[in-house]
């Protein structure tokens, strides 16, 4: 929830007495970055301990902060250097604070996908970004089995030619190879955000990502991952919202239990 759900309208106690764990959006609003002004910093650092402590204080438990992150062909050269370095230190103290305030973080860095870079490129991108925050993450002291990362999927953009013919299949193999080469073996879960890809195409790829981990053998790195399940905003709601604003109650309630168990069924590896 954003912060004035949860403390104007106090919302988090009634979840919570549902048996839902309440949780916070802590990142604020975006600004270019200075001699870079097609990527971007994410404001809100500065008060972010007092927003967090109150939010806590209302009945939150975990908070999530999300950086963009731009991703093009080599030859246009997204992202920038500093612009990852912003985004690791950012995601890193929000982390830091987030703990401080007693709340669990998830990171959130997502790696766009409206450009021309390949397939192979993104992963790279997606590889170096994460390897980074978790290197700032622990120079910040933060307790890696006390937080959680959401991250997006590696894809070819949206103007690259590939993009009409890769398989879920080689997103998945690309998505596990780069989560095990940099997320750290401490962090209990990767729960990945669906970034504007169609409900049906982000539960694909998160069923191929799990039935490849399935299929790998003992020894395989991949069998050695933590959960990978989902947090996805859109693909969860946007069609049942299309629903809703019709009018029709019941028909936005069968589509928002559709679309979890089709997730969850992904999760385990399984196309509903």
């Amino acid at each position: 929830m954003h912060a004035e759900t949860v403390l104007d309208f106090k919302l988090a106690s009634l979840l919570a007495d549902k048996g839902i764990i309440p949780g916070v959006r802590a990142n604020g609003e975006l600004a270019p970055i200075p001699l870079s002004e097609d990527e971007f910093v994410v404001q809100g650092l500065d008060d972010l301990l007092p927003k967090l402590q109150a939010a806590r204080a209302a009945g939150a438990r975990f908070s999530k902060w999300r950086t963009p992150i731009a991703c093009s062909a080599p030859v246009t050269g997204f992202p920038t250097q500093i612009s990852l370095e912003i985004q690791a230190e950012t995601l890193a103290q929000f982390a830091a604070v987030s703990q401080q305030a007693g709340l669990v973080p998830i990171v959130e860095p997502d790696v766009e996908f409206s450009s021309d870079a390949d397939l192979a490129r993104s992963t790279e991108v997606h590889e170096k970004a994460i390897s980074m925050i978790y290197e700032r993450m622990k120079t910040h002291g933060v307790l890696l089995e006390g937080s959680l990362i959401k991250p997006s999927f590696p894809q070819p953009g949206l103007k690259h030619p590939s993009r009409a013919n890769v398989t879920p299949e080689d997103i998945a193999l690309a998505t596990v190879t780069l989560l095990s080469r940099s997320v750290p073996p401490a962090v209990p879960g990767v729960l990945f955000l669906s970034g504007g890809l169609p409900p049906a195409t982000a539960t694909r790829y998160l069923a191929a990502v799990n039935a490849l981990v399935l299929a790998s053998s003992p020894t395989s790195p991949f069998s050695r991952l933590p959960p990978l399940t989902f947090s996805y905003g859109r693909a969860l709601q946007g069609e049942a919202m299309k629903i809703w604003a019709k009018g029709d109650d019941n028909g936005t309630k069968a589509k928002i239990i559709q679309m979890s168990k089709e997730c969850s069924h992904a999760a385990r590896g399984v196309v509903s």
